[in-house]
This record gives structure tokens, C-alpha cells and sequence, in this order.
């Protein structure tokens, strides 16, 4: 009967040091998320990096006095099963907003979006990617791009950019990216800095890596020397414009009578340059014209394979056809 007694008298004690303790550990877990301050509600700017964990989310967050603990925010995120869904970009933050607010916001309250465009894009192209990633009409943005001078890159791009807004920044990249030097070399190959660009833009189209681009340009700043056509194909597929049955702007392969068209921009027609750019060269691009390889080339062409393959002749010429397209 006393050993009954003892045992119910230990249990009981047990039961009271386990509430106890449970009572402390949610207590302490409880001030852990909360908020580092409930009076400050001023927002402030929190950036997340492309490729940051939520370790390191956790780290900054703590560094920038937003969260008690980044252990306690680690444990929470992983409770909550958010942790995929953290995003980079730019946040506003309060110190009064409490840890599962914090990540809460983290996951959806992004106030910038990364957008990317690529080289040889045309206008057009970048207006549907900004439509898709930003709700930004392509009509709205097509009014405010100019063709040549929206720079290739990655940008973080806040979210309620306007169409205008976005074009500047893409304008603002191209000035800081193109020097000064380089737009005054633009003269030692006989080009003023816009012909040097419309080239550019179809050197980008044209090559297909930084190795043939230089030697590509070459060639065309040859024909263009002798008063030759430039018989390249990007022009006239900019030209042709959007191909419904291939859902793109570029028409893969160009027919015969596609040749005949009548357009400024058909070069197997007409001499010289097209009246402005056709895509939004890189770098690279823009660097091949400015400062081309000289050969004794006067053709290319490239295989299935995206060879690039040269002659100096159109009997040459004609054997790489038969040789590598036929």
C-alpha cells in the first residue's frame, strides 16, 4: 500500500516537472518568434541573394536585428514547410513583425523580380518575357524600347516597374556596358556608332559563339566596303516577322522566294545596312564589329552541327554547300 502510495506520489511529481518544463519551453520558444520590437513599424529594405538557404536567410535576418534567433527562425520555416518557397529579391520589413510574419512575407511579398533577357533578342521577345514575369502590356513596353539598345542581361526589376521604367533600365545598362572609347572606334572601321550597332545586331544573329562573331563581322564589313549585298538571313527573317506555325519571331529556314520580298531589311536585295537594328546584340557582339578578325574570306556558312565554315571564293562557297547543307 505505501510502495502504491510513493509511486503515485512520484508520477504526480514527474507530471508536474514535465508541465513545468513544457511551460518553459513554450514560453521560450513563444519570446524566441515574436517580434524584436512591436513599436517599430517603419519598413525597411531586406535583401535575399539568388542561391541563399535559409541558414543564411536566418543569418542576415538576425545580422539586420529583423529576428531574435536564426535557430528558432531555421526551426520555424521548417515547421511552417516553407522553405522552398523563400525567394530572392528585395522586402520590406518591420522590426514589430513577429518570425512566422517574417517568413510568411518572405515567400510572397517580394517587391523585385528577376527578369532575363538574351542576346538576339528582338523588342518584341523581351515584351512578352516582361508581360509574363512583370503583367507589363507588350504593347506598353514596345512604345518606349528601341530595337539595339535594350541590353541583354539579368535584372532585378521592381514590381510595379512601369513599361517606361524598364526600358530606361535596360538603356542605362547599355550606356554604363558600351564605353566611350568603344563608340569612338566605331570610326576606325569606316561606321558611325549606330551602323556599327544595326551590324552588331546582325552579327548576333549571325554567329553562333564569340569565335566566328569576329570573323563573321569581318566578312561583312568587307561586302559592305565593296558595295556587296549583305546576303545575311537575320535581316529578312526580322523582317518576315512573327511565324505562327514555328510560335517565333525567327523563321527557321528561309525559302527562295523568301529572297524576292520587298523589304529594307531584305539584304539579298539591297546594299548596305538595314535601316536600323534587328535584335539587342551583347557585348561580344557589339566588341566582334567594333574590332573584327580580318581573313580573306568573303563567305560562311554553318552546318547542321553550328560549324562555322569559310571561303574566300563562290566556287569555294558553292562546294560548302554541296558539302555540308545538301
Amino acid at each position: 500500500m505505501k510502495s502504491s502510495k510513493q509511486f503515485t506520489s512520484r508520477f504526480l511529481v514527474f507530471l508536474i516537472v514535465l508541465f513545468l518544463a513544457g511551460g518553459t519551453g513554450f514560453l521560450w520558444w513563444r519570446k524566441e518568434i515574436s517580434s524584436v520590437d512591436s513599436s517599430d513599424n517603419v519598413p525597411i529594405s531586406f535583401t535575399i541573394e539568388k542561391g541563399d538557404g535559409v541558414k543564411a536567410i536566418a543569418a542576415n535576418l538576425a545580422k539586420k536585428d529583423f529576428i531574435r534567433s536564426p535557430t528558432s527562425f531555421f526551426i520555424l520555416v521548417k515547421v511552417m514547410g516553407i522553405e522552398r518557397q523563400l525567394q530572392a529579391g528585395d522586402f520590406r520589413l518591420k522590426r514589430s513583425m513577429d518570425a512566422g510574419l517574417i517568413a510568411q512575407e518572405l515567400t510572397h511579398g517580394m517587391q523585385d523580380v528577376w527578369v532575363t533577357t538574351l542576346e538576339g533578342w528582338r523588342k518584341e521577345e523581351i515584351a512578352t518575357k516582361l508581360a509574363r514575369d512583370l503583367d507589363i502590356p507588350e504593347a506598353e513596353f514596345l512604345q518606349y524600347a528601341k530595337e539595339g539598345f535594350m541590353f541583354p542581361d539579368t535584372y532585378r526589376v521592381p514590381r510595379d516597374a512601369t513599361a517606361g521604367a524598364v526600358a530606361d533600365m535596360f538603356r542605362k545598362t547599355f550606356d554604363q556596358k558600351v564605353t566611350i572609347q568603344m563608340r569612338a572606334d566605331a570610326k576606325k572601321i569606316g561606321l558611325s556608332f549606330e551602323d556599327a550597332l544595326i551590324l552588331a545586331s546582325i552579327v548576333e544573329r549571325e554567329g553562333r559563339n564569340d569565335e566566328d562573331r569576329p570573323v563573321i563581322a569581318g566578312i561583312l564589313l568587307r561586302r559592305l566596303k565593296a558595295d556587296w549585298p549583305l546576303q545575311a538571313d537575320a535581316p529578312l527573317q526580322y523582317a518576315l516577322g512573327y511565324q505562327s506555325f514555328e510560335k517565333s519571331w525567327w523563321k527557321k529556314e528561309l525559302a527562295e522566294e523568301d529572297k524576292s520580298v520587298q523589304s529594307a531589311f531584305n539584304t539579298y536585295k539591297n546594299p548596305g545596312l538595314p535601316p536600323r537594328a534587328i535584335s539587342n546584340p551583347g557585348l561580344a557582339s557589339i566588341k566582334a564589329v567594333l574590332y573584327p578578325k580580318e581573313t580573306e574570306y568573303w563567305y560562311y556558312l554553318h552546318d547542321a552541327k553550328g560549324t562555322a565554315h569559310y571561303a574566300s571564293s563562290i566556287d569555294e562557297h558553292n562546294a560548302n554547300i554541296t558539302k555540308y547543307l545538301r
